[in-house]
C-alpha cells in the first residue's frame, strides 16, 4: 500500500488546532477540536453510529455501548461522532463519569451529571458548550420568524405578538403531555414572556431550574411558581423532555455521550452499582421500546466495564441478556448494528497512516521540513510492534505519545537520526497500564496478587458508601 502522496494533500492545519491537538495527544487526552485532521479507519463503526443519527432525525431514539480497551479509541470515536452531528444541527451533551458523577446516587451523584450535561449542551454555532440561553433565544427568534413569514406582518405589528403567543402555547401544550411536562412547559412560557418583557431576572431563575441549581422546592415555588425541582431520581426524564423540545426548537435532534462507565465498576457498594445499572437499563428500554423520541445515547466502556459478571454491567441479569453478543459475531466481522460495537485494534497500515499525519501537523506547527520518510515511518511501527506483548496489550494511545516524542526530540535536535533516538536511552516507549483487578475489599491492585474472591461482602465493602449502612449483609 502507497502512503507516499497522502501528507502532501493533507490539508493545511490552522496553528492553533496543531497546538490543541498535539499537546492533547501527548497528554494522553482526545481533543475536542480538530479531530477530522488526524481521523483514520473506524469507516465501519463511523458508519453504524451514522445510520443511528439518521434514526433520531426521524423521531427515533438509539442507545449504543462503545468498547474498548483503555486508549484503544472510544473516547476519539465519540468526540469524532459529536462534531459530526453538530454540522448536522443535532445539539450534544457530554459527560464522564467520576465518583462524583453517576447515572444514580443518594447524594447527588445521578444529579451532577445531569449538571454536567446540560453544562456542556453545545451546537454548531456554540461548539464548546453552555448553549441553553442560545437555543432559547433561537427557539423565540425562529418562532417570531415563522410567524411573520406566514402572516406578512411586521415584526411591530400588534398582531405579530398574539400570534406568536398562540405559537408558543402550541408547542407548551404538547410538552406537557409528557411525564414532567406540565412544570417543564409551564417554565417555557414563563421564559418567553420575561424575553419579551426584557426580565433578564425571571429568564436567569428558569435557567437555573433548568439547570437544576435549585436545591429546595420552597426555592423553586418562590422564584417561579413551580413545586417541583429535578433530582437523582427523575433527572433523566428531563433530558427526554429536552430532547423533545429542541426539536421544536428547529434543531434536529439530542445526543447525549456518557464516557467513563469504569467509574460505576468501581463503585465498591453492591447495591449502589445495582441502582446504578437499573438506571442504565430505564435509559435503555426506553430509547429502543420508542419512550423516547429525538434522542440518542453513545455510553463508552471497558471490556471489564461490560463482561464482568460479578461487578460488572453483565452482573446485572437484564442488561446481560440485552447486550450479550451473538453466536455468530467474531473479531474482523462483527455485527456493529447491536447496541455493544467492540473496537477492534487499528491495523499498522492505518496507525501508518495516522503517524504521517501527525508528523505533518507537526512540521506545519513548528515551520520545518519533514524528516521521516515512509520508510523510517514504517521501521518506527515495526518497533513499537515488536514490544514483549504488543500483540495483546499496546493501544493507539502508547503508540501516538511515542512518536509524538520522537517528532519532539527530532525538532529540537537536528543533528540526531531516528535511528540514534531508537537506540538511545533517551527514548523510552510509553507503557501500558496495568489491568486492574478487583479484591473482595473494593480496592485495586495489579497483576495476579488479588485474585482471590468471597461470597459474602466484607465489612470495609459494606461501609465504604455510608449513606446505605442499612445494609448490613448481602452477597454478592
Amino acid at each position: 500500500m502507497d502512503f507516499s502522496n497522502s501528507a502532501q494533500s493533507a490539508p493545511k492545519v490552522p496553528k492553533r488546532i496543531a497546538r490543541t491537538v498535539l499537546n492533547a495527544l501527548k497528554g494522553g487526552v482526545v481533543p475536542r477540536i480538530g479531530l477530522p485532521y488526524i481521523t483514520v479507519g473506524r469507516k465501519l463503526e463511523i458508519q453504524a453510529l451514522l445510520s443511528d443519527v439518521d434514526i433520531i432525525a426521524d423521531g427515533g431514539a438509539t442507545c449504543r455501548f462503545i468498547v474498548g480497551k483503555y486508549g484503544s479509541g472510544k473516547s476519539f470515536l465519540i468526540q469524532a461522532i459529536r462534531n459530526y452531528v453538530m454540522d448536522k444541527d443535532f445539539i450534544v451533551a457530554d459527560a464522564d463519569l467520576s465518583p462524583e458523577r453517576r447515572l444514580q446516587g443518594s447524594r447527588g451523584q445521578g444529579l451532577a451529571t445531569y449538571r454536567e450535561l446540560i453544562g456542556n449542551l453545545a451546537t454548531k454555532t456554540k461548539p464548546e458548550g453552555g448553549a441553553l440561553s442560545l437555543i432559547l433565544d433561537r427557539w423565540i427568534s425562529n418562532v417570531q420568524s415563522e410567524v411573520i413569514q406566514e402572516s406578512g406582518l411586521q415584526l411591530n405589528d400588534p398582531k405579530v405578538g398574539a400570534l406568536v403567543d398562540q405559537r408558543i402555547v402550541h408547542v407548551t401544550s404538547s410538552m406537557s403531555e409528557l411525564v414532567h411536562g406540565f412544570e417543564f412547559a409551564t417554565l417555557l412560557s414563563r421564559y418567553y414572556h420575561a424575553y419579551l418583557d426584557g426580565d433578564e431576572l425571571t429568564q436567569q431563575q428558569v435557567l437555573r431550574w433548568f439547570r437544576a441549581e435549585f436545591t429546595l422546592k420552597r426555592e423553586a415555588k418562590e422564584a417561579l411558581g413551580v413545586n417541583i425541582i429535578i433530582t437523582d431520581d427523575n433527572w433523566y426524564e428531563y433530558i427526554k423532555l429536552f430532547a423533545q423540545f429542541f426539536r421544536y426548537a428547529g434543531y434536529a435532534g439530542l445526543l447525549v455521550m456518557i464516557d467513563e462507565l469504569v467509574n460505576i465498576y468501581k463503585i465498591p457498594n453492591s447495591i449502589t452499582r445495582q441502582y446504578n445499572y437499573e438506571k442504565m437499563l430505564t435509559m435503555y428500554n426506553d430509547t429502543l421500546q420508542g419512550k423516547a423520541h429525538y434522542l440518542g445515547l453513545i455510553l463508552g466502556a471497558t471490556p471489564q466495564t461490560l463482561e464482568d459478571k460479578r461487578r460488572g454491567i453483565y452482573s446485572y441479569e437484564a442488561l446481560r441478556s440485552r447486550l450479550t453478543e451473538g453466536k455468530f459475531s467474531r473479531p474482523g466481522a462483527r455485527d456493529l448494528l447491536a447496541p455493544v460495537i467492540r473496537l477492534d485494534p487499528l491495523t499498522p497500515e492505518e496507525i501508518l497512516v495516522l503517524c504521517e499525519k501527525l508528523q505533518t501537523m507537526h512540521c506545519g506547527l513548528y515551520g520545518y521540513e519533514p524528516r521521516l520518510t515512509t520508510e523510517d515511518l514504517a521501521s518506527f511501527i515495526q518497533i513499537e510492534y515488536g514490544r514483549v506483548g504488543a500483540d495483546r496489550h499496546i493501544t493507539p494511545r502508547e503508540i501516538i505519545r511515542d512518536f509524538i516524542e520522537l517528532c519532539d526530540l527530532l525538532y529540537q535536535h537536528p543533528d540526531l537520526t531516528l535511528q540514534a533516538i531508537l537506540d538511545s536511552s533517551s527514548f523510552t516507549f510509553a507503557s501500558a497500564p496495568q489491568p486492574q483487578v478487583h479484591d473482595s475489599f473494593g480496592a485495586y491492585s495489579t497483576g495476579a496478587a488479588s485474585q482471590q474472591t468471597h461470597q459474602v461482602v466484607s465489612a470495609p465493602e459494606r461501609n465504604a458508601d455510608p449513606d446505605e449502612g442499612l445494609y448490613a449483609e448481602f452477597t454478592l
